[in-house]
């Protein structure tokens, strides 16, 4: 059963599960949850603590197995970490994990704790006969990134914990927004500047300037949400990840073959809701699915043919210019022309949504 990480705490005061599932690339938020988790076994006796690295196709799962069911001399509780930094136990793995899984469900007592860490996931791992079975046997938390939205309310949380609060009112959001924007993306160093200003001011309010000051730029930006900022038409947001992932020195080459993966992704749904088909269909014929589903919703009505047309012709020229091939009305340098091509993208957006909005006036 899967619960939210911050249903952690008050599920752990409630009482213990067999099953602790760690999985997410969020190291801060893992980190914590799986301390909180150990904390709440030592106070229920678990004093032994035994961990095992699954790492390699020769790892000796029937040590696992053993630990489970051997008695301590010196505790009569125990916590059994298995860590699978690889997220992929393998077929020998797989079939250890359910007869483990089983084992301990069917003991008479609660002495063991089984706490398992895992990775993101993807699709095939969460549906596997191994993880169903943990998710089944006790609790399961995903633990990933929080989006850039989510981010003011969980700063605010993490500087009331220390006694410290900002400006209520709109100066407040502002540098709640403000200090969202450093650390977009790097939730450990988030953390970290959240401390410094426990350090540098003491209980109460702080200021705008106060945050500003002490707060150093550590975000950090993927191709993801550049998408996400692209085909929402957030132009403030579209060119600050591209210059973040220009300074952090991503490829510009992946950069362009995702933006303009998604613009031939577009330019089939626009062809078959041209041919009279619904938006469901029109997206699910252009192979669209997950978070681009969501995307391509908003953005595929406000983009005609001819401007998914005239952007996959500027796409081939930034292609060219990454490759050494200048062209005469564009910028000689990979960056800048990729700037240009977002540029055109957000525009080519603007109109169609200026007539939307005028439509609901």
């Amino acid at each position: 059963m899967q619960i939210r990480a911050d249903q952690l705490n008050e599920h752990l005061a409630r009482g213990l599960k067999r099953f602790y599932t760690l999985h997410g690339d969020e190291p801060l938020l893992a980190q914590e949850a799986a301390d909180a988790i150990r904390a709440a076994a030592r106070s229920a006796g678990h004093s032994e603590r035994t961990v095992f690295t699954v790492s390699g196709a020769h790892f000796d799962w029937s040590a696992v197995l053993g630990a489970a069911q051997a008695q301590s001399l010196f505790a009569d509780r125990q916590v059994i970490e298995i860590r699978i930094p690889s997220g992929k136990p393998g077929k020998d793995g797989s079939e250890y994990l359910q007869r483990y899984v089983d084992l301990i469900a069917h003991q008479d007592s609660n002495d063991v704790l089984t706490l398992v860490t895992l990775p993101k996931l993807d699709f095939q791992q969460i549906k596997a006969a191994w993880f169903t079975a943990l998710d089944n046997a006790g609790q399961t938390l995903r633990l990933e990134t929080l989006e850039r939205n989510a981010l003011p309310a969980w700063l605010a949380q993490r500087l009331s914990r220390q006694g410290q609060r900002v400006k209520a009112g709109e100066e407040g959001q502002r540098t709640l927004a403000f200090f969202a924007d450093r650390v977009e993306g790097n939730l450990l160093a988030a953390h970290q500047e959240v401390q410094k200003l426990a350090l540098l001011h003491p209980a109460g309010e702080l200021t705008f300037d106060q945050v500003q000051d002490a707060v150093l730029n550590v975000a950090r930006f993927d191709t993801v949400k550049l998408a996400q900022a692209l085909w929402t038409a957030n132009t403030a947001r579209s060119l600050r990840v591209l210059d973040g992932l220009r300074h952090e020195g991503e490829s510009v080459v992946m950069v362009h073959w995702g933006l303009a993966d998604d613009v031939r992704a577009l330019a089939r749904g626009r062809s078959a809701l041209d041919q009279g088909k619904p938006l469901p269909l029109a997206l699910k014929e252009a192979r669209v699915w997950g978070v681009k589903e969501k995307l391509f919703e908003r953005a595929l009505p406000l983009l005609n043919a001819a401007a998914l047309a005239t952007l996959l012709d500027a796409a081939s020229v930034c292609d060219g210019i990454n490759k050494g091939l200048r062209h005469p009305a564009w910028p000689p340098q990979p960056w800048d022309a990729m700037k240009r091509w977002v540029l055109m993208a957000l525009d080519a957006q603007a109109p169609a949504a200026r007539r939307v909005m005028a439509l609901h006036d």
